[in-house]
């Protein structure tokens, strides 16, 4: 079977790849429980200085596989509230990380992986990247995603982004801060690496420490939004909405 979240070590900086490329990284439970596994060893690992995450082939992570979703039942609440606990999970995960964490972001970066994305400390990708929240075009509400996207964009873009489902290309994503920088995109991964690994020759308390306020400011934001979350797709998946939406796109895919 393939690994479907790689782990590659370049010196003291990790590399966590999500490796379903075909179906442009995006993940499913199985793949979140891996790697919420990879980064928890990661932070506890002396050898470990930074870690960066990426995808591979034409993605970062296009998101939740909705062959997976789509089976949720209308009556199912606590599947639905299942499904939020493992994004939180690997939210914090990530936002736990006393390391400094790097997101090596190219082609598509879309839902739940561009709020996995947002959550790393930094983001560098490419001009050709596709970024964004068309979580409504399937259906499913944008709780979190508005939780990840209101610290970088202020109200009214993350209005824009979860109400239009629209996608913007690297350029406009740099000039919005979802990028904290743009390189070539045969460079992505290698300025991603070399980032992470500038932080991790900082002093590494300092780091940490900083790290922790950052996350403090926006803790209990994100509790919020879980709380919320878990209230409103039981909601939505109770009408029927997002099931009958997923359903329809995936049968699009297959003709």
């Amino acid at each position: 079977m393939t690994e479907t979240v790689l782990l590659d070590r370049r010196d003291e900086i990790a590399v966590l790849t999500l490796n379903r490329p075909e179906k442009l990284n995006a993940w499913t439970h199985a793949m979140r429980e891996r790697l919420i596994g990879h980064l928890r060893e990661l932070d506890e690992d002396p050898a470990c200085r930074g870690v960066v995450l990426t995808g591979a082939g034409r993605a970062f992570c296009a998101g939740q596989d909705l062959a997976e979703t789509a089976a949720i039942r209308p009556d199912d609440h606590a599947a639905a509230e299942a499904w939020i606990d493992d994004f939180d999970r690997l939210y914090r995960a990530v936002r736990e990380m006393r390391k400094p964490t790097v997101a090596a972001v190219n082609g598509v970066v879309a839902g739940s992986g561009f709020q996995y994305a947002l959550v790393a400390d930094l983001r560098i990708g490419h001009a050709g990247v596709t970024m964004g929240q068309p979580e409504v075009a399937s259906g499913i509400p944008s709780i979190t995603g508005i939780w990840a996207m209101w610290d970088i964009l202020g109200r009214a873009k993350t209005a824009e982004f979860a109400l239009t489902a629209q996608l913007v290309d690297g350029v406009e994503a740099h000039r919005l801060g979802l990028l904290t920088r743009l390189v070539p995109e045969n460079e992505v991964l290698d300025a991603a690496v070399a980032q992470a690994r500038a932080i991790a020759e900082l002093p590494p308390g300092a780091v940490a420490l900083t790290k922790a306020r950052l996350r403090e400011l926006d803790d209990e934001a994100l509790a919020q939004a879980v709380t919320a979350a878990k209230k409103i797709h039981a909601a939505a998946y109770a009408t029927g909405e997002p099931q009958r939406e997923m359903a329809r796109f995936l049968a699009g895919k297959q003709n």
